[in-house]
């Protein structure tokens, strides 16, 4: 593990209970970072945080309502003085279907928490950042933000939202320090394979030139850099980990 100095800094990680949250609340701890886990699976986020140590507490949180966040950004504020870092990373796929079979409320929903929910965060912790003239925001996006995949047009969509969002904000936000940056990951095995088909996996493997799902302490790396100082000048950027797949 290349050593990535985050001494003294504050994070929060939506949905680090588990997988890529899980793997960068890891990372950042060991970097020297507290970390408060925001999650909608209270017991099994505290769970997380004792396993991981004193620097990671956990709050319960549902990103896709404002009032819910803004309750979580006070009681961290509290507990930790101040939020210099913001993983955007709760997230579900939704059921694999056709777009003219798919369900109305499966694609507000999947929207709710993969899109609303990181313009909520970002909404509610930006001014914290303001105030203290510093701050890093990495939203979890995907390579099917990039390409769209069959069967998933709303979560790809989803995650092209993010993107977006990522680039309007990083502008918004240029000239104050405050940098916001998005990751485009291929598959990984984690919980979230749990909503998918065999079939949609298989795809997605198909789909990898190095032939295999990617690690989630391969992307916590790439999420560590991109939370410290040593990431000065990249904003409003996409920073592909797809083991190649990615055609732009």
């Amino acid at each position: 593990m290349n050593k990535i100095d985050l001494n003294g800094r504050c994070a929060v990680v939506t949905g680090g209970a588990q997988g890529f949250g899980r793997a960068i609340t890891e990372r950042f701890v060991a970097s020297g970072a507290k970390v408060a886990i925001w999650d909608h699976d209270l017991p099994f986020a505290e769970r997380t945080a004792a396993e991981i140590g004193e620097n990671a507490r956990a709050f319960k949180v549902d990103v896709s309502d404002l009032a819910a966040v803004e309750s979580a950004r006070d009681a961290t504020l509290k507990a930790f003085g101040k939020i210099d870092i913001l993983v955007n990373n709760a997230g579900i796929t939704g059921a694999n279907k056709t777009v003219w079979e798919m369900d109305l409320g499966d694609w507000r929903k999947v929207m709710a928490i993969n899109l609303d929910g990181p313009f909520i965060c970002c909404k509610a912790v930006v001014p914290a950042m303001l105030a203290n003239k510093y701050g890093r925001i990495v939203n979890i996006a995907s390579i099917a933000g990039k390409e769209g995949n069959p069967n998933a047009a709303h979560y790809s969509a989803s995650k092209a939202g993010v993107i977006a969002l990522t680039k309007s904000l990083g502008k918004e936000l240029a000239a104050h320090d405050i940098l916001v940056n998005a990751v485009t990951p291929a598959a990984a095995k984690t919980a979230i394979f749990d909503q998918m088909t065999q079939q949609h996996i298989d795809f997605m493997l198909a789909k990898i030139p190095k032939a295999r799902f990617l690690l989630v302490q391969e992307l916590a790396s790439m999420v560590a850099w991109l939370a410290s100082e040593d990431c000065a000048f990249s904003t409003g950027a996409v920073f592909d980990i797809s083991g190649g797949r990615a055609t732009y």
